[in-house]
């Protein structure tokens, strides 16, 4: 029966696309079309950073149920599974999740600026247990380009994501506002509750609270068998403040809280499902709590001070308990409890002068940052302690921008059952970007970065004294012009080439366990967008990678390297009321892995109406078909089959 509707519900929704798209049935909507073309996602021309923003409005037009499933249609970017927080990675150019840890330090994971994430943890996904409803922005770096200011060590890339404000739903306005959204998705049975109240008593405080509270039911892959996960419960919470203060409101003071926590009961410890059930099942407690306090000061007499201050705290903890299937050695493993508790304190001042013909954006600032990790039976605890400096200057002169920077970074760490250790590392790297007056413009960098011990390593004192080590070289050209072939379109191109080496490898191994300690990866990525002011627009993105193991002895494919792939999204907008698309998203068959898959083709299809009249004004209505014609297939990288078609349905109500 289940099959039946959703099947119903797929030909429905696909015929509601296909007779949307003509030219006959563009006229039975009384809709104004737009004056000037605009796509799906803008594509960020203007820099010399590998950089992709998801912004509210996509966030929501995807309707998706973790942070992992926001970014994975960015290119570069493949999930090692995706449906659920509990099994999730991320992987960026071939670097961060794979089938053994859900994260590593090769990819950085920031909330309003506070690190989060674990280092690594054994046969259990992110944990970035975070609801995609809290955010109003997601923006993802790839490649060590453009992150000297954020942290060290980061050669997959880094995914910053941007919590909403109050006035984003008050308009700036005093008064109070309220947001209810409801989705739900077939496939699971899966549902989800936000509720959002913004108020602003004045011009200069705001104030907003959000609860969400999401139960992910069991999927199942395109052939009805289920794919792994187990159904959990993940209520969320954010209270946000903020109060602008000063003549001319230069100071502004804003403290967030944020809570996310799942309660999973006899489910696998081996979220990835590669191991046949050797770990047994446990009791798995998650908890992820993560607290902001930042000042800001914007000089009103002078645009070399723009000062911000930052105290950031972010918690997470996980406790496992073994129910059945665990013994000697196993049972350490499984009933080790996990904490993370990292604290930052990052002050940076933004100062905007001129020396000569030259235009600088300079950024520099200092960063404390204290880590602390529960010792487990299969985990060794410690402390890890950095202060770092950096700088970044963009120098603009004429068409011409060139960006150094440069970061140093001092580390002491250490536990009450290890010996302590000091290390140090110098970093940086330098982009340029050349933009003609005809709307082309090419751009390159060049970085180098250390990834210094972890506390994970403590047990192994060789590692504690070896820096992982990267550098990276990127070169790319963008094209971006209005009117290119007809009066109000709209065509952003930009295609980036990248080469990474890494060497003195700490953090990974073969599946025979020998050690790997050198690796390189390149490739190309595109990104691509073309609109038209009738409202018809094209987004392309795709991305080609080659990743080979270097160490002596052991050379062969890398075995992170995402398949190829390519992205296209066909869809119309009727100004900001209705919005229809159809994405096809096609892997390439993966030979170049110990691990193959082979080709898939996949298709969502996607709708938002914003009624903007009567009683469903500030109303929105989302319906998304994902896998459209139920493929059963497992995703390159991925450990468990992905999930088949599923039909989601979101309501929300602006008061």
């Amino acid at each position: 029966m289940f099959r039946q509707m959703t099947t119903s519900a797929a030909l429905l929704c696909g015929t509601a696309l296909a007779l949307a798209l003509p030219a006959q049935a563009q006229d039975s909507f009384a809709l104004d079309p737009v004056e000037l073309g605009e796509s799906k996602r803008e594509v960020q021309t203007d820099t010399a950073t590998a950089e992709t923003v998801v912004d509210v409005e996509e966030i929501e037009d995807r309707q998706a149920a973790t942070i992992a499933e926001l970014v994975d249609s960015v290119p570069g970017v493949t999930l090692i599974n995706g449906s659920t927080a509990q099994g999730s990675g991320i992987n960026i150019r071939g670097f961060g999740a794979n089938g053994t840890y859900g994260s590593d330090q090769k990819v950085a994971i920031q909330v309003d600026g506070a690190s989060v994430g674990a280092e690594e943890l054994y046969r259990i996904g992110t944990q970035l247990f975070t609801d995609p409803e809290l955010y109003e922005e997601v923006t993802v770096i790839r490649g060590m380009a453009g992150t000297f200011e954020y942290g060290s060590g980061i050669v997959g890339g880094l995914v910053r994501l941007d919590t909403r404000d109050a006035s984003d739903f008050t308009g700036g306005v005093p008064g109070f506002a309220l947001r209810q959204t409801l989705q739900y998705g077939t496939n699971g049975d899966g549902w989800a509750s936000s509720t959002i109240l913004a108020w602003q008593p004045t011009e200069n405080m705001e104030i907003m609270g959000n609860y969400t509270y999401r139960d992910a039911g069991r999927q199942e892959d395109g052939s009805g068998n289920p794919i792994g996960q187990d159904p959990a419960e993940m209520p969320s919470w954010l209270v946000k403040g903020k109060y602008t203060f000063g003549e001319s409101r230069e100071h502004a003071i804003s403290l967030s809280f944020s809570d996310t926590t799942t309660d999973e009961r006899d489910v696998p410890y081996d979220t990835f499902g590669t191991t046949a059930g050797m770990f047994g099942n446990v009791d798995r407690e998650t908890q992820s709590r993560t607290a902001v306090l930042e000042y800001t000061y914007d000089s009103p007499t002078t645009d070399l001070i723009n000062l911000t201050a930052t105290l950031s705290y972010a918690d997470q903890q996980i406790d496992s308990q073994g129910v059945s299937g665990q013994t000697g050695f196993l049972a350490g493993v499984v009933n080790a409890d996990h904490r993370y508790e990292t604290t930052k304190l990052t002050l940076k001042n933004q100062a905007l002068f001129d020396t000569g013909a030259w235009a600088h954006d300079l950024r520099a600032g200092v960063e404390f940052t204290r880590k602390e990790r529960l010792d487990a039976s299969s985990a060794p605890g410690g402390t890890d302690e950095r202060i770092a400096l950096f700088i970044v200057d963009d120098m603009t002169w004429g068409g011409l921008t060139l960006s150094p920077a440069l970061r140093y970074e001092t580390q002491d760490i250490g536990g009450p059952l290890y010996a302590d250790y000091e290390n140090d590392a110098l970093m940086g790297g330098l982009s340029a970007r050349y933009a003609f007056g005809s709307g082309w413009a090419v751009f390159g960098s060049l970085g180098y970065t250390e990834n210094l011990p972890i506390i994970d390593d403590l047990g192994t004192p060789l590692y504690m004294t070896q820096s992982e080590k990267a550098r990276s070289y990127e070169l790319g050209l963008s094209y971006d012009r209005t009117g290119v072939f007809t009066a109000g379109d709209d065509l952003a191109v930009k295609l980036t080439a990248y080469h990474t080496d890494i060497w003195d490898i700490t953090s990974y191994t073969t599946s025979t366990m020998a050690a790997i300690t050198d690796a390189q990866m390149k490739g190309v990525e595109l990104e691509a967008a073309y609109s038209l002011a009738s409202g018809y627009y094209i987004d392309v993105n795709g991305n080609i990678a080659r990743g080979k193991n270097k160490t002596p002895g052991l050379a062969a494919d890398w075995e992170g390297t995402p398949a190829d792939q390519l992205r296209v999204t066909f869809g119309r907008k009727w100004g900001e009321q209705l919005d229809l698309s159809w994405e096809v998203v096609h892997d390439a068959k993966m030979t170049r892995s110990a691990t193959p898959s082979p080709a898939s083709t996949v298709h969502n299809l996607r709708a938002t109406w914003r009624p903007d009249t009567g009683v469903f004004d500030g109303t929105e209505i989302r319906v998304g078909l994902e896998n459209a014609f139920d493929l059963d297939y497992t995703p390159h990288l991925a450990t468990r089959p992905a999930a088949g078609r599923n039909l989601k349905l979101t309501l929300a109500r602006a008061f």
